[in-house]
């Protein structure tokens, strides 16, 4: 059965469409207010927050290594591509499909620190000063670091349904985040509901994991449908070396690229408590 998920960012109306069973949670609160990540920061009620996180020679850097991962994995699915113009904005001219774009992400959720040209445990020191707890990019549960590249090709389906990190336990204790890299602004970058973290979970409509379909992908994560207290989303738009930080019981996603002809790409990371 297909139901719509009717949501607002920054005010503007959207509809997803998905295939899934849905069901209200029970009376409880997942999200664990004494002992949460960011419990000791002074936007613990909202949930989110914007701070600085790299140099300039920094995001170059891991600008470069992005690109040369994306041509490798282009190259390896036979796209033909002139290396000394390769633009990551224009990533959507290369890959027209929706098979052939599904199999490059596969390959861009594989990724680990060795893969890129700086050291994320460098930005799990700096975090683990803003939260007041140590942080490492290395998750025991996985038995991996968790480095994805999120593309998401202008006016498609390149996105997460509404969710929550927390629903899936080797993301419970964690602290996520999520970094511009190209083509991401009021048009493109990831949505969150604020405060979303303390709603209890017979406020939240949503599916089991990987109980919703949005055109034919199946996703990890439960989505959500509706909460009781509506779904008003906004964009926080981090700009160039900045991160958005947030509780893994946040809701976010449907990061719809409404840019016209940009492709958005994003840096996502997920730091665990030592």
């Amino acid at each position: 059965m297909i139901n719509h998920c009717e949501l607002k960012i920054d005010g503007k109306p959207y509809s997803l469409p998905v295939e899934g069973e849905f069901f209200w949670g029970k009376d409880e609160l997942l999200f664990p207010t004494e002992d949460s990540l960011i419990s000791k920061t002074s936007w613990k009620e909202k949930g989110y927050t914007i701070v600085k996180a790299f140099s300039d020679e920094e995001l170059k850097s891991i600008k470069n290594s992005i690109s040369k991962n994306i041509i490798n994995i282009l190259k390896s699915k036979d796209i033909e591509v002139d290396e000394s113009s390769f633009d990551l904005e224009k990533y959507h001219n290369y890959v027209t499909d929706k098979e052939k774009h599904n199999e490059i992400i596969f390959k861009t959720r594989e990724f680990k620190n060795e893969n890129f040209d700086f050291n994320f445990e460098t930005l799990a020191e700096r975090f683990s000063e803003i939260v007041g707890y140590k942080l490492s990019s290395f998750n025991k549960e996985l038995g991996t670091s968790h480095v994805q590249v999120r593309i998401s090709r202008p006016n498609s389906y390149d996105i997460n349904p509404p969710h929550r990190d927390g629903y899936l336990s080797y993301y419970k204790n964690i602290l996520n985040v999520w970094i511009p890299i190209v083509g991401c602004n009021e048009l493109s970058s990831l949505p969150v509901l604020p405060a979303s973290h303390l709603l209890r979970e017979n406020q939240i409509l949503r599916t089991e994991t990987r109980g919703a379909k949005i055109n034919g992908n199946v996703y990890n994560v439960p989505c959500i449908l509706e909460t009781s207290e509506g779904f008003d989303m906004v964009r926080p738009n981090p700009k160039e070396k900045e991160a958005l930080i947030f509780t893994p019981y946040l809701i976010h996603g449907a990061a719809f690229n409404t840019n016209m002809n940009i492709t958005r790409v994003a840096l996502e990371l997920r730091f665990t408590r030592q």
